[in-house]
């Protein structure tokens, strides 16, 4: 019987880059075997040495989540797709505000729709919602909220403006760059929609600041871009009993559910661990289609007036896939997890946690990792020293800006293709800005290479040693 397994952006490098392998099998568990026969590095990413599938990944049959069924030994038939799905970051009362004149005339095409009215418009007028990040899914979430006319918008963040954020940041410009993004977001909003209220959150949520902050809004919107913050945001939702209007993208990709209602699930119920630290790039590393945020933050949005107003069907206990390439949207059932450590019945989780450690994020490396400055990078250079300058990024990274005599080899490629390498050379290791070189040092080290990584990666040799080389 003919299978169609379909893998995602993240987990193509380790499958020659396809999306779709075609198998012959009668179990979930007899596909997966035939895919990792043929991709072993799959089968190290999703599966434990004890053979079970990792918990931050989700095997689906068609629509159907494998684990509501039998798990592995879950029977599949001719033509059934399996897809692997992995973890891709209040008040006190007052009286309700009333719309003014002004108000009803720039809200008219709401008032006109029976599901809205001028009771659903001053729903809006009177709810309050934190958007979580003024960035690429926050841009778009905040300002049509604001359009809409949602009262009260609070946004938590403590970025400045980046040239490189204007690619999908929309509500910022040209000229707010260097400047406090929550700022430039206000100034944005308050110009879309002056009745409505801004409230600036300069700060990096955290788990001592996170509850209090969340206990003032009635709808928490996720525009999170790091796992750390996004589980953070998720238990906060929890413990606060506020619905998480959740939003993720990567590179072509997006997902889109609601967490946190009554009886639905969280996003621990559909995760319940993260990605190993390195395995899921940030947009920064792996890059995202400038539109992508548009298209997914609009969405987010919609589930949030959905939400205050109380009309419609929540996404809750469902998961949204887009596919920006395909232009298509996939929509997959999530069910509450009865032992999910923060939203069933017996947490284990009663007040927000380190969430870095549970991330990995905290953890040391096993091996010491030397490491250079761009300045020792540029001297050994004009002094001819010999070694080998290797360049780990992707190769459409290596064609936007390189330094010349450096050699090739992708992270991703490096356990098949480190045997090219000479073990007597000295290799001085580097990428964009020293993450992914500095993961590379480490395995080419326990390999008994000598490597050492470049500090601050090729941007840094181009704001402190060669201006011509793009930074991106």
């Amino acid at each position: 019987m003919s299978i169609d397994i379909r893998l995602p952006t993240a987990l193509r490098i380790f499958a020659d880059k396809q999306e779709k392998i075609s198998v012959d099998a009668k179990t979930v568990g007899d596909a997966l075997e035939q895919l990792f026969s043929g991709h072993e590095r799959l089968r190290q990413q999703l599966m434990s040495p004890e053979g079970k599938l990792r918990s931050f990944v989700n095997v689906y049959v068609n629509d159907d989540d494998a684990r509501d069924k039998q798990g592995l030994a879950t029977e599949v038939k001719d033509g059934d797709t399996i897809l692997i799905v992995p973890a891709i970051a209040g008040g006190s009362a007052v009286s309700e505000l009333e719309l003014t004149t002004a108000e009803k005339a720039r809200y008219h095409r709401h008032l006109i729709m029976p599901e809205v009215g001028a009771e659903g418009q001053r729903k809006l007028k009177n709810a309050s919602v934190l958007c979580v990040g003024a960035g690429g899914l926050g841009s778009p979430l905040a300002l049509y909220l604001a359009a809409a006319g949602v009262g009260r918008i609070g946004i938590v963040d403590f970025d400045t403006v980046d040239e490189s954020n204007l690619q999908r940041q929309i509500i910022h410009d040209t000229a707010s760059v260097g400047t406090s993004k929550l700022k430039s977001a206000e100034k944005r909003l308050k110009g879309l929609n002056p009745n409505i209220s801004v409230e600036l959150h300069e700060t990096k949520l955290s788990s001592a600041n996170a509850v209090e902050l969340f206990k003032r809004y009635d709808v928490i919107a996720d525009g999170t871009d790091n796992f750390a913050t996004r589980y953070l945001v998720n238990d906060a939702c929890v413990l606060t009993g506020k619905p998480n209007a959740y939003g993720s993208i990567f590179r072509f990709e997006g997902q889109l559910s609601v967490f946190g209602l009554k009886d639905g699930p969280c996003y621990r119920c559909l995760y319940p661990e993260p990605p190993p630290p390195g395995l899921v790039p940030n947009c920064a590393e792996a890059g995202v289609l400038g539109v992508l945020p548009g298209v997914i933050g609009t969405m987010q949005a919609v589930e949030t007036l959905k939400l205050i107003l109380g009309i419609g069907r929540p996404l809750s206990g469902r998961l949204m896939l887009y596919d920006a390439l395909e232009q298509s949207w996939r929509t997959l059932k999530v069910k509450k997890n009865p032992a999910c450590p923060v939203c069933s019945e017996n947490p284990t989780i009663k007040a927000p946690i380190d969430y870095e450690a549970f991330c990995g994020l905290k953890e040391k490396p096993t091996v010491t990792i030397p490491e250079i400055s761009v300045q020792d990078l540029k001297a050994m250079l004009d002094k001819k020293d010999k070694f080998v300058l290797l360049d780990v990024r992707e190769p459409h990274e290596y064609e936007i800006a390189k330094i010349e005599g450096s050699t090739l080899i992708p992270l991703g490629a490096l356990p098949e293709r480190f045997g090219e390498l000479d073990k007597g050379a000295a290799l001085i290791v580097h990428c964009k800005m020293g993450g992914r070189s500095a993961r590379a040092v480490q395995f080419l080290r326990e390999k008994g290479f000598n490597a050492t990584n470049v500090a601050g990666g090729i941007n840094a040799w181009s704001e402190s040693i060669d201006p011509s080389v793009p930074q991106y």
